[in-house]
């Protein structure tokens, strides 16, 4: 491509030596060795040609469209908007001022416009989400109901980088437990790709795992997953643009963060926690229940044995430490939801 620009922009300043040298045929006839002149100026203009045109067209091109990509929709929207308002201002701004005296009647009008156009695209970008309230206040703009949402089935969630590394949310998914579109920020895709790259093995283990589930459940999932570049920049922390975009959108988060789920919850964020759902889903125990268990490493207190249930639920045993790797008939005293999870606590069954 870039080549292609090349030779192109070597044939126009090639074309452009011409007409420049048939337009003063006079300025090379008294010079010595004219032929060797003109063909030197020809040369020279296809070289520069050759060298600035790529800059001139494919570069900024580049770089538009690159800088259109990194926009969020509502960026790209207000941009468009702002400038077709700043045209508009220039041109009815340029009217009169065309009747001054040349160059100032041609050039004036020209720089009103560009002035306004960009000032206007500047200002729209900077002020959008004031605008957008000031849109919705006049009822221009409409932001959609969530429980319209969610009773219309589609709901977007917005994914935090702990429920993608963890591993669990594609079996989550393929459940059923969770329907509409699972929306995953740019900013946490990055944060997942620093824990690929990270220097811990254990660490970039995860954070490959949580890539890999992403483009599988991109192409697989029954849910779809989509990636969004909305950001909120003047916010540092991932979390904290997390929260900040969940609340602007009202969208829920899936996290499996305890700090994330607590500031979530108090700026009124509903949050879906992996965690949660898990103890949610485990059976309940009451007092009284008898279990069947294998007692496999010693307790805290002086002779506590710990089991386990398949669903990774904790028992602990009293008397249970001088049974170790054996299996035994309790029965179950209390249960503790603590914030790690459900502790069970057992003593040995009699009969």
């Amino acid at each position: 491509m870039i080549r292609s620009i090349r030779i192109l922009g070597a044939a126009l300043g090639g074309l452009i030596g011409i007409v420049a040298a048939t337009s003063e045929p006079d300025a090379f006839r008294d010079v010595p060795g004219a032929g060797a002149v003109i063909v030197a100026w020809l040369v020279a203009w296809a070289v520069l040609g050759f060298s600035v045109f790529p800059y001139l067209t494919v570069v900024p091109a580049t770089r538009l469209v690159r800088g259109v990509q990194a926009m969020s929709t509502a960026e790209f929207v207000t941009a468009v908007v702002g400038l077709l308002i700043g045209l508009l201002m220039g041109l009815l701004l340029g009217s009169p001022l065309s009747s001054f005296p040349k160059p100032l009647g041609l050039y004036l009008p020209v720089g009103v416009s560009v002035f306004f156009g960009l000032g206007m695209v500047g200002l729209t970008v900077a002020k959008r989400q004031d605008l957008l309230v000031a849109a919705e206040a006049i009822g221009l703009v409409r932001r959609p109901d969530p429980e319209t949402t969610a009773r219309t089935g589609t709901p977007h969630i917005l994914v935090d980088s702990s429920a993608i590394i963890d591993g669990r949310i594609a079996e989550i998914v393929e459940s059923g437990f969770l329907y509409g579109t699972l929306v995953v920020p740019r900013f946490v895709l990055d944060e997942v790709q620093k824990i690929a790259d990270s220097s811990d093995t254990l660490r970039r283990n995860r954070g490959r795992r949580g890539l890999e589930i992403l483009t599988r459940m991109q192409k697989d999932s029954p849910t779809p997953v989509v990636i969004i570049d909305d950001d909120v920049p003047d916010v540092d922390e991932v979390d904290a643009k997390l929260v900040a975009l969940a609340k602007h959108f009202s969208r829920a988060v899936l996290t499996n963060d305890f700090n994330l789920n607590r500031v979530a919850e108090l700026q009124g964020v509903r949050v879906l926690n992996v965690n949660s759902l898990a103890n949610a889903v485990k059976p309940a125990l009451l007092p009284g229940e008898e279990l069947r268990v294998r007692v496999i490493q010693a307790g805290k207190e002086a002779g506590q044995g710990v089991a386990f249930l398949d669903d990774g639920t904790m028992i602990v045993v009293e008397g249970g430490a001088r049974f170790m790797d054996q299996e035994l008939d309790v029965s179950v005293t209390r249960v503790l939801q603590t914030v790690a999870g459900r502790m069970v606590f057992a003593q040995l069954h009699r009969d």
